[in-house]
């Protein structure tokens, strides 16, 4: 019998730490059950066997691994969805409802002791279950109990001042003060129980706290509260920081991560990862027949990037990013060929929990396409799934086998498909049938004689909605919890 193994956020963390507060992926392998797909009257017959490439993806040749298979299929691919202003009017209501953003440009002068240590116990709590280190060894309690240890919470003032900061290159959020990676499982090393998310270059924070032994910070940004190497974080004046992040003119990211160009005047800028949706302002100080950092500018983008010096002070310098590599005057167009195609930048990148591998997982995918149109959401999977700023249908219980299938043949490209720890973006139909790409650890279907099948993925993958398996009993289907469309 196979045994099937879903892994869902904060499994090994205390039962405060749900998967509503973590980034989630599914990893699921099949168990054998009885479980049909729905009929023809229903929804659309299951894909076939006759149809499985040697990949063992059911239902995906290289055709559509290919973004113009699906833009070419489209009516209107071009028209644009939401227009600046309504992007910039979705992105107001998001901050102002959604309990996960921050609004830190409006902190006070001090916060309370209950705020703050409130944002670092949602994470960094004594873990309730064993934990794994990378050699499959469980993690020693005198391990754990240093680690709580050196979160200071009893160091934490009855006020707190802000310190305003700005992320000086691409930084891990955790969960904790470390960097010891832990698992769930021996030998299951893919999701590190305490990594939380990611910091871009150029993104403001404020940070409320430190470790003990100085190495670490609790930060607060727009979009997650966790851990981060204190040496990542340049301080600076908080009107300084939101001027250089609202500044004009400035490039914005839309390749999948380009780097700026070689320098080894400025180290700290030389070949510097920038993710898709990043905005970063162009440094207009520069003549233009002038070199920067040792070469001419002509061919490049000059862009002003944050460094932090020796004592952790904030400063803007020129960095060069080749015209060449994808970047756009503002933000792209929302039509649904800028959404595949944006997505499609990713296909084939290896699954990263919580950003981790130099990537993203589910939820930090499609934000981060959807970031490169100027669309800002919430950052983990639960938390855009219900997020009041958001347009959303929720499915529960009273949700039969039929309605759920109904809703999933009238998906639109673009809309966002939740279940349980995952999410995934709907690019179109094939004889009527909806297709996704996701970031998933694996695919597991029925074959035509009943029996499942597993695939591992673990990378941005196109596949079929419909036969996708839960579990041994369910499709992701019948699991859906929430269709979110941004329009």
């Amino acid at each position: 019998m196979l045994r099937t193994t879903l892994l869902v956020a904060a499994l090994a963390l205390a039962s405060a730490k749900a998967h509503s507060q973590a980034p989630s992926p599914i990893r699921s392998a099949p168990t054998p059950s009885g479980s049909t797909l729905p009929a023809e009257g229903v929804g659309a017959d299951r894909i076939g066997e006759t149809s499985l490439p040697p990949s063992g993806v059911l239902g995906v040749t290289d055709a559509q691994l290919d973004p113009s298979y699906w833009v070419s299929r489209l009516p209107d691919a071009d028209a644009v969805v939401l227009d600046a202003r309504a992007i910039a009017a979705l992105n107001g209501k998001v901050a102002r409802l959604d309990p996960s953003m921050h609004d830190i440009r409006h902190f006070g002068a001090t916060l309370p002791r209950e705020q703050v240590k409130g944002w670092i116990e949602k994470l960094t709590r004594a873990p309730s279950k064993p934990l794994f280190d990378i050699e499959g060894k469980p993690v020693p309690a005198a391990t754990v109990d240093g680690i709580m240890a050196n979160a200071a919470l009893d160091a934490v003032p009855a006020e707190v001042t802000p310190r305003y900061g700005m992320a000086v290159r691409r930084s891990a959020l955790r969960g904790y003060p470390t960097d010891l990676r832990v698992f769930s499982h021996a030998g299951d090393t893919d999701i590190d129980r305490f990594q939380e998310s990611t910091l871009f270059p150029g993104d403001p924070l404020v940070v409320v706290h430190a470790s003990r032994d100085g190495h670490w910070l609790f930060v607060v940004s727009p979009r997650y509260a966790a851990w981060t190497h204190a040496d990542d974080v340049a301080y600076g004046d908080a009107k300084a920081i939101f001027a250089h992040v609202d500044a004009t003119p400035y490039r914005v990211i839309t390749g999948a991560k380009p780097d700026t160009v070689y320098t080894p005047e400025v180290p700290a800028l030389s070949e510097l990862q920038l993710d898709m949706g990043t905005r970063v302002p162009l440094d207009t100080s520069v003549p233009p027949d002038q070199p920067v950092n040792g070469q001419t500018a002509y061919t490049s983008w000059t862009l002003s990037l944050p460094v932090r010096d020796a004592n952790g002070d904030l400063s803007f310098h020129p960095a060069l990013l080749q015209r060449n590599a994808d970047s756009s005057a503002d933000y792209l167009p929302l039509t649904r060929a800028n959404v595949i195609r944006q997505a499609f930048k990713f296909l084939g990148e290896r699954y990263g929990w919580g950003h981790a591998y130099n990537g993203r997982d589910c939820s930090g995918f499609v934000s981060d396409v959807y970031r490169s149109m100027g669309v800002q959401m919430p950052r983990n999977t639960r938390d855009q799934s219900i997020s009041p700023g958001l347009e959303h249908t929720v499915y529960t219980d009273k949700d039969d086998h039929d309605a759920r299938v109904k809703a999933a043949m009238a998906l639109e490209v673009g809309d966002l498909v939740y279940i349980p720890g995952h999410v995934m973006m709907v690019i179109g139909k094939i004889d009527g049938q909806p297709y996704v790409i996701h970031d998933v650890g694996g695919m597991s279907y029925r074959r035509d004689d009943g029996s499942l099948r597993h695939v591992k993925l673990n990378a941005v993958s196109v596949t079929p909605l419909l036969p996708m398996m839960f579990d041994g009993d369910a499709t992701f289907v019948d699991r859906m919890t929430s269709i979110v469309r941004i329009r």
